[in-house]
């Protein structure tokens, strides 16, 4: 969604010992409908080795039977053809139920809509509309002469072509009510890096998005409980009702941590940088970046969080073992 892609890189298929179940209530238990929902978000490969280490990634996460994942969509559309296609593969080979990312970055309104209409013809019924960051050299965000400027219309574009079709089409009307069209939108919980925004100001983009016809919102990542839920509560006061999902990196490679930080604006903390550096052993440093995470994962919860999303940088062992020390599923 919001954290930038870093490339294609190994997955390992070892399973994490010694990290242990959290102390709080064991959230396997509770019945189907109560339990936390859990999503992962994904990105093409630009690689063939990276397509097939994405192949073997896809098929641990399946296991975790997820609500959902999500699969990035490149500055300026440049992961366009390998985003549908991934997106197309998902819906052929596998269980998941797969989230297209759409931004408004460096494309007409028309040829959105092209885009739109493309992928609503290969089955994806779920979106996350994105403004979308500038393509790499580009200083700021400038929308497309004849473009879309905010998330928001995008949000009500993707309804609006929706519309369209079910008004030609009973069909599609039928279709539509079997899977509803789905829109998701990003929150920031301490402000949009990109656009330079306070918390504030994203809580009013959040209830633009609502108000265009977005479902429910993910966040950026953070690295603090009380950031995402002081952006709830901020969101609620404001009028915003829709759900709003915890994005959440795992923290078991610091110099990831500490890049995707800097680039999101989110700076990782000091001393939990500190404390996995100073842990030579690996396994040692991935069991220590999993309970960090899971910590949080839990405060969050405890909160009153509706579930997590877990950016796994197409990599299954640290998100699964996430789930694993939170009692959410995985191995």
């Amino acid at each position: 969604m919001t954290v930038p892609e870093t490339g294609d890189e190994p997955t390992s298929g070892a399973v994490s010992h010694g990290v242990g179940p959290s102390v709080h209530p064991d959230r396997s238990r509770l019945a189907p409908a109560d339990r936390p929902t859990v999503s992962f978000e994904l990105f093409p490969p630009g690689t063939p080795r990276g397509e097939r280490r994405l192949s073997h990634t896809l098929y641990a996460l399946e296991q975790a039977r997820p609500d959902f994942v999500s699969v990035t969509y490149g500055a300026s559309g440049r992961t366009r053809v390998t985003t549908r296609r991934l997106v197309s593969t998902i819906l052929r080979t596998t269980s998941l139920t797969p989230i297209a990312h759409l931004t408004c970055v460096g494309t007409s309104r028309a040829e959105t809509v092209t885009i739109i209409t493309e992928l609503l013809d290969a089955g994806v019924r779920s979106f996350l509309a994105l403004r979308g960051d500038p393509p790499a050299g580009q200083p700021d965000w400038r929308p497309h002469p004849d473009g879309l400027h905010t998330a928001a219309e995008l949000v009500a574009l993707l309804r609006q072509v929706e519309a369209d079709r079910c008004a030609r089409s009973q069909a599609q009307v039928v279709r539509g009510l079997v899977k509803p069209l789905s829109v998701a939108v990003a929150a920031f919980p301490r402000g949009n890096h990109a656009t330079g925004g306070t918390r504030a100001d994203d809580v009013q983009a959040l209830l633009s998005k609502q108000q265009a016809g977005a479902d429910f919102a993910l966040t950026q990542i953070f690295f603090d409980a009380p950031s995402y839920l002081a952006l709830v509560a901020e969101a609620r006061a404001a009028g915003v009702t829709i759900p709003i999902v915890p994005g959440i990196m795992p923290a078991t490679d610091p110099a990831r941590l500490a890049h995707v930080g800097h680039l999101a604006g989110v700076e990782a903390p000091p001393d939990l940088l500190a404390r996995l550096g100073s842990i030579d052993d690996p396994e040692a440093r991935h069991r220590a970046g999993v309970r960090a995470t899971a910590d949080l994962v839990e405060a969050v919860l405890d909160g009153g969080a509706p579930g997590i999303h877990l950016y796994t940088f197409n990599q299954h062992r640290p998100a699964l073992d996430v789930l694993a020390a939170t009692q959410l599923g995985g191995r």
